[in-house]
């Protein structure tokens, strides 16, 4: 913009050289259909020369249909000029006037009142233009008109959209702005340096996204657009409004921060070789980023930070963190440390707090005492570190406090000791834990742990499911990462019903997630059934169970599929209410007539075997029993008198019916058809 006004100047000055002939040449009228100046263009020009009303005036009025100025991004924009050109008794040429740009970014000087004064003798060209409360002064030696010494006041930052483009693809959008500057063009781009001002600025990414709004401060700075990449230098500080840069989005306080800034910008990303920022009660951090033309980040490198909670949080952190852990935390405590990312790799990071908490808005995840230090690298060894917490709580399950030592080595951060960890009455002892954040998935983290005594009826509580007696032991060799899932090595025993329940092939998909998928092949020895059938008030039956539930998959704590093979070879006794609710829940009826009656007589009824296949997949259950034909399938063989035979009539049910059936059942009653 600045430019641009000063190359408009020197045309009005290349005419001073006719003002001697005026008298000759009134009403003169002179035509160009091309200048060319260094570091300008006008096309069409025409300017015409009259006396002026007062004697010893020129009026001048100039106009050019299109005129470049490259090294400002501008094209293309029309420029009028007119106005009175005398000289005063010092021998000073003397212009008052109107400068019109149209089609200038930002609509810069779209009508703009000059005053001009240019001195030979001196070696200057002063220029002030005003339009409305906007105020531009330049002074510039004639010899030299390159350089420019520059003041600005209330000028709209969409005025410097042009000079701003030539080295940056984002787009001011509003804005006021003072400087004092010293400007100097050249052919191959610009330098500038000074003072600059700003009130409620904002501008969007080349996407077209608010980068930044409301945003108010004061910098000296430094910008080298000569070069490729342009550089710059800010020193200063800022405050109110919102601003994003990469993966950081800040809400500034209206106190000032404290930025010092030193950047290369080209083809729309910038990388930082100097960030220092220091917001007193929030974060003060020193470092290097890189950020592309789409915003995202490239690079971060974060010498030291020490970040002050809740106020990081905040300002600086919450789309961060909401991303990574849960939204909408609460966060106390202070954290420092220091980071090094590359293109989707850690390099090293280490972390340290004496106290700090957190936990999300519904209170399924917490983290009480947070304390101690991890400190990691890619390469290398680092010195052993502890860390602990008071408690935890992930989605459902509470953790007891624990201490843990760690120690980094060639790009392993190891658990040093077993680490135990107190969990639904029982325990889980981490025997081996190892993560790999530079690794590959599949090689990124692995873990060995034991677990004894998880109380079942505390852990089906918490899943909502029926409480039932019982413990949870056994050993995880190991894990490995595999297509989003972790999938873990070893075996899982559950104790009850004086028998057991061996979990193998466990796998877990987001298990900290509302909806967690679980998978895992069930195996079933000698479960006793009549505590379990008392459990889910199904009706009386005895006898020793096994079988298998292979395949089984929980999605949010609810079966979404299994095959599932249940036997009871030795046979046993079952009462006739416990009979009909087998009939019923697979399409069958409840004995009735006669035979009825009878065995309502009797109290309990012995059977020789009892067992049922079923299948579910894609919402619907298949079954088959001890044997079948196109009337039904054996889900009991009766031994003895009165002899007892439950046949199962549907083979295909729809699983929410069949759960529909079951439910039935288990509140006392025989369940509806």
């Amino acid at each position: 913009m600045f430019r641009s006004l000063r190359r408009s100047l020197l045309c009005l000055c290349i005419l001073c050289g006719l003002i001697g002939m005026v008298p000759a040449w009134a009403d003169t009228i002179v035509a160009a259909k091309r200048i060319d100046l260094p570091g300008a263009n006008l096309q069409d020009v025409t300017a015409q020369l009259a006396p002026g009303a007062d004697p010893n005036t020129v009026k001048i009025s100039l106009h050019a249909s299109k005129a470049d100025f490259p090294s400002l991004g501008w094209r293309k924009v029309g420029l009028t000029l007119q106005g009175n050109l005398r000289r005063d008794p010092q021998m000073r040429w003397l212009f008052d006037g109107t400068a019109q740009f149209s089609g200038a970014p930002g609509g810069a000087l779209s009508n703009a009142t000059i005053a001009l004064v240019m001195d030979g003798s001196a070696n200057t060209l002063e220029v002030d233009a005003t339009q409305g409360a906007i105020h531009i002064g330049a002074a510039l030696p004639l010899d030299q008109p390159s350089h420019a010494q520059i003041n600005v006041h209330n000028l709209p930052a969409g005025w410097l959209q042009g000079l701003l483009a030539t080295v940056w693809a984002g787009h001011v959008a509003g804005g006021k702005l003072d400087a004092e500057l010293a400007l100097d063009v050249r052919d191959d781009g610009f330098q500038s340096s000074g003072d600059v001002t700003t009130a409620d600025l904002k501008y969007t990414t080349p996407a077209g996204n608010v980068a930044a709004d409301g945003l108010a401060g004061r910098a000296r700075f430094a910008l080298d657009a000569t070069r490729r990449p342009a550089q710059l230098a800010l020193n200063g500080s800022l405050h109110g409004g919102q601003l994003q840069f990469g993966p950081v989005f800040a809400r500034l306080p209206e106190h000032d921060i404290a930025l010092d800034v030193v950047a290369n910008m080209e083809h729309g990303g910038a990388e930082v070789s100097r960030l220092h920022l220091d917001d007193a009660d929030a974060l003060q951090l020193d470092g290097a980023l890189s950020v592309d033309a789409k915003g995202n980040l490239q690079k971060l490198k974060l010498d030291h930070f020490q970040a002050r909670f809740p106020a990081a949080y905040d300002r600086y952190g919450q789309p961060w963190f909401d991303n990574a852990l849960a939204p909408n935390l609460h966060i106390s405590g202070q954290l420092d440390g220091h980071l090094d990312y590359v293109a989707d790799n850690w390099r090293s990071f280490a972390f340290h707090s004496d106290g700090l908490d957190l936990a999300d808005s519904t209170g399924q995840l917490q983290a009480n005492g947070l304390h101690g230090s991890v400190d990691w690298a890619e390469q290398g060894d680092k010195s052993p570190t502890m860390f602990g917490w008071n408690q935890l709580v992930l989605r459902k399950y509470a953790v007891g406090a624990a201490q843990s030592h760690w120690h980094s080595h060639d790009g392993s951060l190891a658990l040093q000791s077993p680490l135990d960890i107190p969990l639904l009455k029982g325990q889980v002892r981490l025997t081996a834990l190892e993560w790999r954040p530079a690794a590959s998935k599949a090689q990124r983290l692995n873990l060995a742990a034991s677990v004894a005594g998880i109380d079942m009826a505390t852990l089906n509580q918490t899943l909502g499911w029926t409480p039932m007696a019982g413990t949870l032991d056994g050993t995880i060799s190991s894990m490995s990462w595999s297509n989003d899932r972790y999938e873990f090595q070893g075996e899982l025993t559950i104790k009850a019903f004086d028998g057991t329940a061996v979990l193998t092939h466990l796998s877990a998909q987001q298990p900290l997630s509302e909806n967690p998928a679980i998978t895992a092949d069930m195996a079933l020895h000698q479960l006793d059934l009549a505590p379990l059938a008392d459990t889910f008030n199904f009706g009386s039956i005895t006898g020793r169970l096994d079988g298998s539930i292979n395949g089984l998959q929980l999605v949010g704590g609810s079966p979404v599929a299994f095959k599932a093979s249940l036997l009871a070879q030795k046979g046993g006794k079952i009462s006739l209410h416990a009979a009909n609710n087998l009939s019923v829940v697979t399409g069958g009826t409840v004995a009735g007539g006669f035979q009825g009656a009878v065995m309502k007589l009797f109290k309990t009824l012995n059977y020789k075997r009892m067992g049922i296949d079923t299948t579910l997949q894609n919402g619907v259950c298949t079954f088959s029993g001890l044997d079948g034909d196109a009337s039904g399938y054996t889900i009991v063989e009766g031994s003895g008198l009165p002899y007892l035979h439950v046949v199962g009539e549907q083979t295909r049910i729809d699983w929410p019916l069949f759960l529909h059936r079951l439910k039935t059942a288990s509140q006392g009653a025989v369940a509806d058809r």
